[in-house]
């Protein structure tokens, strides 16, 4: 049976302007994760009258709900609220050296399910891809059949090529021009994306967590395989020629460092280590949501000395982007978080270090919000952006 919406789509100036208000439209609602028709009007400009067919059609595809206001009785006639709907999800895969993480992620950045299969140690691509498609099988098995996948990505920590998905190096694994978003495709029979699980992460922050609004961020973000981050400069995401920018984790911090995996001595990973920090208060890299509180209840001088030596290095690295690309706002994630908030315990911590002055002007420090989410829905995104680009299309192709 043929969709209404799908003859009414031709060709032309008419319908490219429809598409473009209608991907405005999902946009919005998928940031905001719900606004009323008469927000929307506001916010796109567009007469009411169009804004409501717009909503029609994005309902009809699926991919909003409307509801009725919340709250008191208010004079005339309530405007509906438009919410993000519930049956497309994307899947998001996250390998690191001691687990996979899998989540089903719906629209609005909620992780609907979340699974993590422990691994004995860093695994080949292609066994990460065997491991991982069985375990979106066994995800979606249990599934209402009206729910529709959109798509899966991967949030990879090393170096991948934004055009195809190819893992250019990822040193942690041993992976080096792995082919990752073709091969899983292949497996699942579904689409895939992949990028640097740092910028993935810096993404959701900016869209659902502590840099959301802001149009110039620096991103810092450590995990079990090291350090990476990313850079928003005049609210476009920095990205280099082939998507390689953000690799913080390499600054160089130490001139009698530590060897890198990547070949070199003193960068900021190979000296500042989630596993170092998690063996100093005992504890497991599965229990890693724990370290904050377990730093802060240290009262051990090694502890401490470790958490100094640790803060003084990121100091370095912290200074160094902060001068270079002036933002508004620097986050941490991950157990670089935890650090500074086991440090914080006991009073207030200065990262910033020696930065210029004029540039540490106004500058604010925070902590990532979206917690051990953020590379899920930070992935999920690149599947959402694509569909959110023309919805019309991703949903009836």
């Amino acid at each position: 049976m043929t969709s209404p919406t799908a003859s009414a789509i031709k060709s032309g100036t008419t319908d490219q302007l429809r598409r473009d208000n209608l991907s405005a439209v999902l946009h919005l609602v998928h940031r905001h994760d719900a606004l009323s028709r008469a927000e929307l009007t506001q916010l796109t400009r567009l007469n009411r009258s169009t804004v409501g067919d717009l909503v029609a059609e994005l309902a009809e595809l699926g991919l909003v709900e409307e509801t009725a206001p919340v709250g008191a009785a208010r004079a005339g006639r309530p405007s509906p609220v438009v919410r993000v709907g519930t049956s497309t999800v994307a899947i998001a895969i996250n390998p690191e050296v001691d687990a996979v993480i899998l989540g089903m992620v719906g629209m609005g950045g909620h992780v609907l399910k979340r699974i993590r299969i422990e691994t004995a140690s860093a695994r080949t691509a292609s066994e990460v891809v065997t491991l991982a498609s069985a375990a979106v099988a066994g995800m979606l098995a249990g599934v209402d059949d009206d729910v529709r996948v959109a798509g899966i990505a991967v949030a990879v920590p090393g170096q991948v090529r934004l055009a195809d998905g190819m893992v250019r190096e990822a040193t942690h694994f041993g992976w080096a021009d792995e082919p990752l978003a073709a091969m899983l495709e292949a497996a699942t029979g579904k689409r895939v994306w992949a990028a640097n699980a740092a910028v993935l992460g810096m993404r959701a922050e900016s869209a659902f967590g502590a840099g959301r609004g802001i149009d110039d961020l620096v991103y810092f973000i450590g995990g079990a395989s090291g350090i990476g981050g990313g850079v928003v400069s005049g609210g476009r995401l920095v990205t280099g020629a082939a998507g390689y920018a953000g690799e913080f984790g390499h600054t160089f911090v130490r001139s009698d460092g530590l060897a890198c995996y990547c070949g070199a001595r003193g960068c900021l990973e190979a000296e500042v280590t989630q596993g170092a920090l998690l063996s100093a208060v005992g504890l497991a890299s599965a229990d890693a949501s724990e370290l904050a509180d377990a730093l802060a209840a240290s009262r051990d001088p090694a502890v401490d000395a470790l958490v100094r030596r640790d803060l003084g290095l990121l100091s370095i690295a912290v200074r160094n982007a902060v001068n270079v690309f002036n933002p508004s706002v620097m986050v941490l994630g991950g157990f670089l978080a935890d650090l500074y908030r086991g440090a914080s315990d006991g009073g207030e911590v200065d990262v910033l270090g020696p930065v210029v002055r004029s540039a540490r002007e106004g500058l604010q420090v925070r902590l990532a919000e979206l917690g051990p989410d953020q590379l899920l829905i930070g992935a999920a995104e690149l599947v959402f952006a694509d569909l959110i680009a023309d919805p019309a299309r991703a949903v009836l192709a």
